[in-house]
């Protein structure tokens, strides 16, 4: 786990029904590698409410129907995974390298790079000396070749 720590400012509304922030704070550390940063339970989201949607993420949550906002932090030197997801994911690499590995390839990605998996057969790698950040938005997708490993 990186030794940064991660903003999360989350908007609501207040005892008035006006706009405020309702969470000002780190972003909570459940895990060592993948953290919910919020959490929809379905699509469209409900944004109605006070509650905390940061949980211990699972990868369950990948296919309940809902969003997922997580922060990915990938130790150098971790073991690849090679799976697919019946999601269509959005990330960006914070800090240090990533490795995003395909059935045909690989593309090396640094801080500030967007990549949209849609929903192939995929690994990430940290070839790096220090941990990669990444920060990740999954939403439910039909899918795509074989379909979901995980």
């Amino acid at each position: 786990m990186s030794a940064r720590t991660y903003r999360r400012v989350v908007t609501g509304l207040d005892a008035e029904g006006r706009s405020c922030v309702i969470i000002d704070g780190e972003v909570p550390r459940f895990d060592a590698a993948t953290n919910l940063v919020w959490r929809t339970a379905a699509l469209p989201a409900d944004n109605a409410g006070r509650d905390d949607a940061a949980a211990p993420y699972t990868m369950d949550m990948l296919h309940d129907g809902g969003s997922n906002f997580l922060l990915v932090e990938l130790p150098p030197d971790m073991g690849r995974f090679m799976h697919a997801t019946d999601t269509i994911d959005y990330l960006v690499v914070l800090e240090g390298t990533v490795v995003l590995e395909l059935e045909s390839g690989e593309a090396r990605l640094g801080p500030g790079d967007f990549i949209v998996d849609r929903g192939v057969i995929h690994a990430w790698r940290n070839d790096g000396p220090e941990t990669a950040v990444m920060a990740s938005i999954t939403l439910p997708a039909l899918p795509v070749g074989k379909g979901r490993t995980v």
